[in-house]
């Protein structure tokens, strides 16, 4: 569920007024996408971004965002609920660079051990072939290495706390689970994952084996299909290739009108 954004959400309208000039769909991108998972069972929070509560009452299994971002350099801090400031953090502060045009995924979860931790992750935003879809598992829980299943196989193998494992497959529904390494017995799942065509899917197994309450959240990340016309870019977005001058400045009017779209672009959490 997306939470009310606040002084950051602020900023960035107010940062993208100074972008209302035309401009050409190929201009460099100057923000980046984050998005934030809260993987501490039991614990509802507040998130801090640079010093301004962001993310308020954000309570486990939800993902937030993607919030739009300018480049730069930011101080995320996750403390609790109704703190009233990021002086008391119950996690980080966290120091992380978002690049540009970048696509980034920041986690507040339990280490292997059951200590409430961060974790940063860079999303791969690349174009995926006809046909196929990218599924990456992140091992975010207080639990040993796992294998991920797909239909009672293991396609990742021996993945701990806090690994990510990648593979593209075919478009198409699978039932996962998440098991001990070296066995087929859930200890999360399993779960039917919806793979559409041209989108990253992202689970997280997340939560503690020991308290009971392992769970996966999922993130889609759309448009990454390699056919024409597509852009891959994590979010939904608008570029065309102009064969003349009017086109040009259609594409330019565009823009301006909805310039506002990547920002409301959706990714999905889904809580087992």
């Amino acid at each position: 569920m997306q939470r009310s954004l606040y002084a950051v959400g602020a900023a960035v309208i107010l940062g993208g007024a100074t972008l209302a000039a035309p401009a050409s769909a190929a201009e460099a991108p100057t923000t980046a996408s984050l998005s934030v998972l809260h993987g501490v069972p039991d614990l509802t929070v507040d998130v801090y971004v640079n010093g301004a509560l962001t993310l308020d009452d954000f309570a486990p299994g939800e993902l937030a965002g993607p919030l739009e971002l300018p480049a730069g350099n930011y101080q995320l801090a996750v403390t609790a609920s109704d703190a009233p400031d990021a002086s008391a953090a119950v996690i980080g502060p966290v120091d992380v660079t978002l690049a540009a045009g970048g696509n980034y995924t920041a986690t507040a979860n339990l280490d292997a051990g059951g200590n409430p931790t961060a974790n940063f992750f860079t999303n791969d935003v690349s174009a995926v072939e006809a046909g196929k879809s990218r599924l990456t598992v992140r091992h975010v829980a207080a639990a040993p290495a796992v294998d991920v299943l797909a239909g009672g196989a293991a396609v990742v193998q021996n993945l701990s706390n806090p690994a990510e494992a990648t593979l593209t497959t075919d478009a198409g529904t699978v039932s996962a689970a998440v098991a001990a390494t070296g066995t087929t017995e859930p200890v999360i799942g399993p779960a039917d994952l919806n793979l559409a065509e041209g989108t990253s899917t992202i689970v997280y197994a997340w939560g503690s084996l020991e308290a009971g309450n392992l769970a996966l959240a999922t993130q889609v990340i759309e448009g990454l299909h390699s056919a024409p016309g597509a852009v891959p870019g994590g979010q939904s977005g608008l570029a065309a290739e102009d064969d003349n001058a009017a086109a040009l400045g259609l594409g330019a009017f565009l823009v301006v009108l909805l310039g506002g779209a990547v920002a409301a672009s959706r990714r999905r959490a889904v809580r087992s």
